[in-house]
């Protein structure tokens, strides 16, 4: 991972993709509040509920008490972040929270802001 990233930011990176690998699922991700607790969940993907990695990390964040998010990130094959997920973030962290997207390998791609 490059140097530039944040130890904190990349620790997101590696939560979310160990999750990723050990939950075989498409994604990973991986929230840090405002207190700096990280939250990490992987895609839900039942008949009847079907959520994203990261939004299922946002929820996890909200159902345990946290009032903002600091930073998020994805590990996923996907070359964007779906306005979706950004939406999430964006309701409980606010337009300027950072949102860091990895490779499956974990190789940081592009940092774009939940806005």
């Amino acid at each position: 991972m490059t140097d530039t990233l944040h130890p904190e930011d990349r620790k997101l990176i590696t939560l979310a993709r160990a999750t990723r690998a050990r939950n075989g699922v498409a994604e990973g991700a991986a929230v840090r509040d405002e207190t700096g607790r990280t939250y990490v969940a992987g895609t839900v993907a039942l008949d009847s509920l079907r959520l994203s990695a990261l939004q299922t990390a946002v929820a996890m964040a909200v159902a345990s008490g946290a009032t903002s998010l600091e930073a998020a990130a994805v590990v996923s094959e996907a070359v964007a972040v779906p306005d979706t997920d950004r939406a999430a973030v964006r309701d409980l962290g606010g337009p300027a929270t950072p949102v860091l997207l990895a490779g499956p390998d974990g190789t940081p791609g592009a940092t774009i802001t939940a806005g």
